[in-house]
């Protein structure tokens, strides 16, 4: 739930796990080149029944599609739904331990895109294990072509179908939603804060897509990825609102941090003290959840006029 007060937007949840590693490895469309390593493969056979899966929105789609009694294991940024937790967990999806991988005796490993290092990559095609790895991109059909390739990689065509359809009219109403808004809020997401030090998001991230589909700019630009930016870019950007992900222990961001940030102060965010925190999975994921996180985002951002 949100809690909303007048100045202030703060979203609390927890995946540490995820947003350890996102801190670790920006999230950022990775080079395609890592699926020309992979195995050469389309679909899992039909007899797997034990599939490793590695990215969290893949195992939200096995679990929307009902498959997910094929699973045996799964990354630490699959931490959704509660029950994916109960399964053993083989690490990281962009620092993975091949023998890790190895010990739960996968007869198929489903990967989002990025999946690595790539000699743990290698190791595991050496290992004959069927490998998929799935496109990662940070719009409404990256999304879709995600389910399309589990769906087919799973055999399960007809649910996917079903499935496909009412994720794509739900990402059709989130950005509806939001179309009519004349005066876009600009919005400054952080990444980390340590030593003072603001790391925030460019473009081709899945910070700067999930904005653009709750109708917000990203007030930072010029560059792809993450970057640690001056206090001068910072109060130069002059963002209406900072995001971040909502964290945990050591690896947490606070409202009162944000606003104290003499750059951050100098804005209308400082000055109005507005602050959203958002589950990193939920937030940044794009999975099947994606639209309603994008209007959770938007009614943060807009009030009552997103239309939701």
């Amino acid at each position: 739930m949100t809690v909303s007060i007048p100045g202030r937007l703060l979203r609390r949840a927890g995946a540490v796990c995820f947003t350890l590693g996102l801190t670790l490895v920006p999230l950022v469309a990775p080079d395609r080149g890592d699926i020309a390593r992979a195995s050469q493969v389309d679909t899992i056979p039909a007899e797997a029944k034990r599939i490793v899966s590695v990215g969290g929105s893949l195992t939200e789609i096995v679990f929307a599609l009902g498959a997910q009694d094929r699973l045996v294991a799964r990354d630490s940024t699959s931490t959704y739904p509660v029950e994916a937790e109960t399964l053993p967990d083989v690490g990281y999806m962009r620092a993975l331990s091949p023998e890790g991988v190895l010990s739960v005796q996968p007869d198929a490993i489903l990967l989002l895109e990025g999946s690595g290092p790539p000699e743990a990559v290698e190791v595991l095609r050496k290992a004959s294990v069927p490998m998929i790895f799935v496109p990662e991109r940070f719009d409404s059909e990256g999304i879709l072509v995600k389910i399309r390739a589990v769906g087919e990689a799973l055999g399960l065509r007809a649910e996917t179908k079903r499935f496909e359809a009412e994720v794509a009219a739900d990402l059709e109403k989130a950005v509806e939603a939001t179309a009519g808004i004349a005066e876009r809020k600009r919005v400054l997401f952080v990444l980390s804060l340590q030593g003072g030090k603001i790391l925030a998001s460019g473009e081709g991230t899945a910070a700067a897509g999930i904005m653009a589909l709750a109708g917000a700019d990203n007030a930072i630009g010029g560059f792809t990825g993450y970057r640690q930016l001056t206090d001068e870019a910072v109060i130069e950007a002059q963002p209406d609102v900072v995001l971040v992900m909502a964290r945990e222990g050591d690896l947490a961001i606070s409202r009162d941090e944000i606003i104290a940030h003499p750059a951050i102060a100098a804005t209308p965010a400082g000055e109005n003290e507005a602050v959203i925190a958002m589950d990193g999975l939920y937030l940044l994921g794009f999975g099947p959840r994606t639209a309603q996180a994008a209007r959770d985002l938007a009614t943060d951002l807009y009030g009552n006029r997103a239309g939701n």
